[in-house]
């Protein structure tokens, strides 16, 4: 453990040296999102493969870069594309970016992904904010030595995704004319797409959507003390809620259809939490 806090520790001196200050906010983009990025000002892109010790994103929709920039002058660090269980990464591995962030003292994360659902009522291009999640996977980014620096032993995670910034995120939609579903996010490990009984079961366990990411980050973040929000982009519906075949084109197709919105809402829920 005492070499992975070196490592984290290096990294994270690397992304400050190009800092002139603490960014609010450390935003994650999903598969077919990261245009968000392409909007911001005062820009620094940064390769993963050139921050000591970054595992490289290999994921098609990813682009494996870290944008340090500003909106509205507030100051913000991207990750345009992450890092997931099934590319062979560890847990220590998959989360290594956002301890990075912990380590910087970045107050507030902001989490996206492409999602499949599991409600017949959910459908492509639409947005769902994240209430909460399940995670029934047995490895955790916690299991091991607790970096006593990071946060507690055994953390709560009765209020991971904050619901004062689901209200915002929600009247902030509202005031866009941006409809926006609320409701709990399955984590799967992939990289199958789940089966037909998988997607009803899912279903009965009370999830509304799935999808290959986003917990570990938010566990870790939490863990932390992060203020977490997480966003999901319905991509697709899921096996056996229609007669069709899924596969990762049509994922990031449909996250490019819901880019215009996808980044009027960012950009609003940013510049009003910022104030809060």
């Amino acid at each position: 453990m005492l070499l992975d806090m070196g490592k984290i520790t290096e990294a994270a001196k690397y992304i400050s040296s190009k800092l002139n200050k603490t960014p609010q906010f450390c935003v994650i983009l999903g598969s077919g999102l990261g245009a968000f990025a392409d909007h911001l000002e005062e820009k620094i892109e940064i390769h993963f493969f050139e921050i000591p010790h970054f595992p490289e994103s290999t994921v098609a929709g990813h682009r494996g870069k870290l944008i340090i920039g500003t909106l509205k002058g507030i100051s913000v660090v991207v990750l345009q594309g992450r890092l997931h269980y099934y590319e062979g990464y560890t847990m220590d591995q998959v989360v290594f970016p956002l301890r990075c962030m912990l380590y910087l003292n970045i107050p507030n994360l902001i989490v996206t992904n492409a999602a499949g659902s599991v409600q017949a009522d959910y459908k492509p291009g639409d947005l769902m904010i994240i209430r909460d999640h399940i995670k029934l996977h047995g490895d955790s980014p916690l299991r091991g030595m607790n970096i006593d620096d990071f946060g507690p032993r055994f953390n709560d995670m009765s209020d991971p995704y904050a619901r004062e910034i689901r209200a915002l995120a929600k009247e902030c939609g509202k005031n866009l004319g941006i409809e926006l579903k609320e409701g709990v996010y399955y984590y799967m490990t992939g990289p199958s797409y789940e089966t037909a009984s998988e997607v009803k079961a899912i279903n009965i366990l009370g999830a509304h959507v799935v999808g290959m990411s986003t917990v570990p980050e938010v566990i870790v973040a939490a863990h932390g003390g992060m203020k977490v929000m997480g966003l999901s982009c319905i991509t697709n519906m899921g096996t056996g809620l229609l007669d069709q075949v899924i596969g990762h084109e049509e994922v990031i197709k449909a996250g490019e259809l819901v880019e215009e919105k996808f980044i009027r809402l960012l950009q609003t829920i940013i510049s009003r939490w910022s104030g809060l």
